[in-house]
C-alpha cells in the first residue's frame, strides 16, 4: 500500500500536470469506486478546474474550483497512470498501461488520469464538509511545525503495544505504514517490535529525527514503490534499492552485516537485524 513518501511523490508530480487544468471528460467503469451515481460524478467534474492537489496522510485531495474536492485512497493495489495525449510510441500509439482495469478516467486537456486497480480503494466526490469529517480521525503529519519532538513523544504516552502497531496507526501519525515504519526503527537502531513503554527518552529522540530523515529521503528518491505514473518516469520507486532492512530478509545488515531477521507482528511483516537495533 503506497505511504506518506509514495503519495507526496505523486502529488508532487500531478501538481505539475493537472493544477490550473480543466477537466474534459470523466469515463467511470465500476460505480462501486465512486460514492455518487456515475450521472452526478460526471456531471459534477466535467468543465471543472482542479485548482491544486493535497495529500493529507496515505491519500490524496483533488481540489475543485467549486470547493468541492475528490478524495483518493488507493488502499491495497490501486495505483495512478497519467497518459499524455502527446506522448507516443514510435508506431505512433499510446504507451502500453498496466494490464489492470481501469476503474475511473479523468481527462485533461494534455492528458487521461487514470486510476487503476481501486477494487479496495476509491475516489469520492465530497464537500468541504464532508472532507473535513472524513479526515478528522487523522494523527498529524509527520512534518507539521507543530509537531515538534515534545509533541511527538506525547502521541504515544500512555499507550500500550508495540512501536510498530503504534506508529502505523493512522490515528497516531499519518501517512507512515509497514515500510517506513521498519526503515525508520532500524534507522533509529530500536527493533519493530519493541514495547512502547521500555524504550528509552534518548531512543525517542532517535525515532523523531530518524523519521523526518527517512522520509525526506525517500520522497526525494521517489518512494519504495515502482509504479510510475507515466511513460518514461524513472524516478517513481527509485527508493526501493535504499530499502536497509524492508523485504530484505536473510540478507546482511547494511550497517554491521548480520542477517536481517523477517518475522511478523499481529499479522504484520516485520524486518530488522537483531544485531544492532535494541528492543528499547
Amino acid at each position: 500500500m503506497p505511504e506518506y513518501p509514495e503519495m507526496e511523490h505523486y502529488r508532487r508530480l500531478l501538481a505539475e500536470r493537472i493544477a490550473g487544468q480543466p477537466i474534459t471528460k470523466v469515463d467511470v467503469t465500476r460505480p462501486k469506486s465512486i460514492n455518487v451515481p456515475v450521472e452526478t460524478f460526471e456531471r459534477e467534474l466535467v468543465g471543472r478546474t482542479v485548482w491544486f492537489v493535497e495529500r493529507r496522510g496515505k491519500m490524496l485531495l483533488f481540489h475543485l474550483d467549486n470547493g468541492k474536492r475528490l478524495l483518493l485512497h488507493l488502499m491495497l493495489g490501486g495505483l495512478i497512470r497519467y497518459e499524455s495525449h502527446t506522448l507516443l510510441t514510435p508506431e505512433g500509439l499510446p504507451p502500453e498501461r498496466p494490464d489492470r482495469s481501469v476503474q475511473v478516467t479523468i481527462g485533461f486537456p494534455a492528458g487521461d488520469l487514470c486510476f487503476i486497480g481501486l477494487r479496495l480503494g476509491y475516489l469520492h466526490l465530497l464537500t468541504v464538509k464532508e472532507t473535513l469529517a472524513r479526515l478528522a480521525d487523522l494523527g498529524p503529519e509527520p512534518f507539521d511545525p507543530r509537531l515538534t519532538l515534545d509533541a511527538f513523544k506525547a502521541r504515544f504516552k500512555g499507550k500500550r503495544g508495540s512501536f510498530k502497531t503504534s506508529f502505523v496507526d493512522q490515528h497516531v501519525i499519518a501517512g507512515i505504514g509497514n515500510c517506513y515504519a521498519d526503515e525508520i526503527a532500524f534507522e533509529a537502531r530500536v527493533r519493530p517490535d519493541a514495547k512502547l513503554a521500555a524504550i528509552e527518552p534518548a531512543s525517542w529522540e532517535r525515532i523523531y529525527a530518524a523519521m523526518r530523515e527517512v522520509l525526506n529521503d525517500a520522497i526525494a528518491k521517489g518512494g519504495y514503490m515502482e509504479l510510475p505514473l507515466t511513460e518514461g518516469d524513472t524516478v517513481t520507486g527509485g527508493y526501493n534499492e535504499h530499502c536497509r532492512v524492508y523485504d530484505r530478509g536473510g540478507e546482511a545488515c547494511p550497517r554491521c552485516g548480520s542477517g536481517i531477521v523477517q518475522t511478523e507482528l499481529n499479522s504484520r511483516k516485520l524486518f530488522y537485524c537483531p544485531s544492532c537495533q535494541k528492543d528499547r
